[in-house]
This record gives structure tokens, C-alpha cells and sequence, in this order.
């Protein structure tokens, strides 16, 4: 499946901005089974400087910083990415979970250490026994660590409620839990929070998803949304995405941009500015299928 993606995000300040600086992770992941084959980024006022880099997660960074007056930033990006539909792994076929989590028990071995950084407390997630006992209902005794991790995904999806109004950005993970409701974002995390709780490397994905509309109504443009989703890493079969929020296994349907421990990593934009005041935010995502 080829698309053509659109994301553009409007700060509206009511206050003058003399020099605002920023990071933008918006150009799609290439890799086996998803290419992306063109990405232009916008910005207005145009930037005085921009660069672009791979951070230590793999993830397209652009830098840049606006050095003159302005009350409104408009970012852009425009991507085509390819996705290619891939047959779904074979889940009972993954070593039994307690396997993987002794091999990720300190000391690893130097072909591990990668997947185990992902193990590790990270700044919005911690690992608690609370929720290492809400994880262990999809873990029993020798079942295949890929089908807990399934079964952890939907138990998510039908336990936890889709609100919008529930959290913010900054709601803190006990809070959702405790709430057992949130967005996309706050699913991936109580997914990725569990999963480390048991011992078990999980990280957290950024990207879109294609959505169909209803039958009978029409695509609305700008109406899609950025998404995100969890990977579990099982070391026969390496990193495998899940999404919650959806109750699926992640594939064609899903865009990814970038990975990382969890949200403060891929942050679609953000940054620090002098003046503005409080600011408004519009964002506007479009996920087009070309066939």
C-alpha cells in the first residue's frame, strides 16, 4: 500500500516570540516492509538555521530555530511511504516468556544489550509490582512469551476506555491506570510499563494509521490523527508491534515514524521559545492511500 501523508501543526501565540528552537520527528522509518520514498518538511517564518540527523534511536530529527518576531509557527511535512502487507508471525511459535526474561536479567550478554535498554525505567515509565500483577493474568506458567503479549494487547483495548478528555500529554501512567481510561499514548504506555514490570523489552512507536470512514460518509481531509503503539521483543523473532488501542497486530494499515522508551522520545515537535505566552496548538493529519 502507498501513501501519501500530510501532517501540519499551527502554534498561534498571543504574545510576540523573538527566537523559538525545535525538534520535528515527522519523516517515516524505512525498512523491511516500509519504505519511505519522498519527505519534504515546511516551516514558516522560514529558519534562520536547520539540520537533520538520526538520533540514537534511529529516528529522522530535524533542528531548527526561527530567530525573528513571529506569533504563529506553521510546520509542515508531506511523506510518501510504501508499506508492504507481511504474513502475520506464527505468535505460539516464541520461546516461553520466563525464557526471555531470564536471558534479559542483569548481566546480559553483549547481543543483548540493545533489546534490554528497553527493559529500563525510562522518563515517563517506571516498572511497579501493580502492574507487573496486571500483566501476569496474559503470562501464565510456559506460555509462549508472544501470545502474553497478545493477550496483554487486548485485554488493554477491552479494559481500558478511549477518552480523549481523560488525560494530557503530562498525565502521569499510575493516574491512567488507576482512571482505566486515556488515548493511544496512555494505552502504549500501560502496555510498555507491564511488559518491563515482567522482565520483558518493550518500547513504544510512533506513526499514523489509516483510517476508513464510516460506510456511506466520505474521507474527511486533515480528519486523521497521529497514533501510537507498543513493540515486544522476543529474541527468535526480534521486535514485534501491537496496538491496543485497536486490539490488532500492527500492519499495512500502520505508518511508523519513530521508536524509542516512550513518548518524550518521539515527540512529534517540540522545543523551547522566548515570549508567546500561552499558545494554542492546531494539528491537522491527513493519511491519503494511493493503491
Amino acid at each position: 500500500m502507498n501513501y501519501t501523508i500530510t501532517h501540519r501543526t499551527i502554534y498561534d501565540y498571543p504574545a510576540a516570540v523573538s527566537a523559538s528552537f525545535h525538534a520535528a520527528r515527522f519523516e517515516p522509518q524505512t525498512f523491511e516492509g516500509q519504505k519511505c520514498t519522498d519527505f519534504e518538511l515546511r516551516v514558516w517564518p522560514p529558519p534562520a538555521v536547520q539540520k537533520v540527523r538520526t538520533d540514537y534511536f534511529g529516528n529522522r530529527v530535524s533542528f531548527f530555530s526561527i530567530q525573528e518576531m513571529h506569533r504563529r509557527l506553521e510546520v509542515s511535512a508531506r511523506s510518501r511511504v510504501a508499506v508492504k502487507a507481511a504474513t502475520p508471525p506464527a505468535l505460539a511459535l516464541s520461546e516461553p516468556w520466563e525464557k526471555v526474561r531470564e536471558r534479559f536479567r542483569d548481566p546480559v550478554s553483549p547481543a543483548d544489550v540493545q533489546p534490554y535498554e528497553f527493559c529500563l525505567d525510562s522518563p515517563l515509565i517506571m516498572a511497579t509490582p501493580q502492574l507487573a500483577d496486571y500483566a501476569k493474568a496474559s503470562f501464565p506458567a510456559g506460555v509462549p512469551a508472544l501470545v502474553g503479549v497478545r493477550d496483554l494487547a487486548r485485554r488493554i483495548f477491552r479494559e481500558f476506555k478511549y477518552d480523549p478528555r481523560a488525560t494530557t500529554v503530562a498525565t502521569p501512567i499510575d493516574e491512567v491506570f488507576r482512571k482505566r481510561a486515556g488515548v493511544c499514548q496512555d494505552f502504549a504506555h500501560i502496555a510498555i510499563a507491564s511488559l518491563r514490570s515482567l522482565g520483558i523489552p518493550a518500547r513504544y512507536v510512533s506513526g499514523y494509521l489509516r483510517t476508513v470512514p464510516p460506510p456511506g460518509k466520505e474521507r474527511l481531509v486533515g480528519a486523521d490523527a497521529s497514533h501510537a503503539w507498543f513493540a515486544a521483543y522476543c529474541p527468535q523473532q526480534g521486535w514485534l508491534e501491537f496496538d491496543p488501542t485497536n486490539d490488532l497486530l500492527v500492519g499495512e494499515d500502520h505508518i511508523r515514524v519513530a521508536v524509542g522508551r516512550d513518548f518524550s522520545d518521539v515527540s512529534p515537535l517540540s522545543g523551547i521559545l522566548t515570549g508567546g505566552g500561552e499558545h494554542e496548538v492546531n494539528v491537522s493529519v491527513d493519511v491519503r492511500p494511493e493503491g
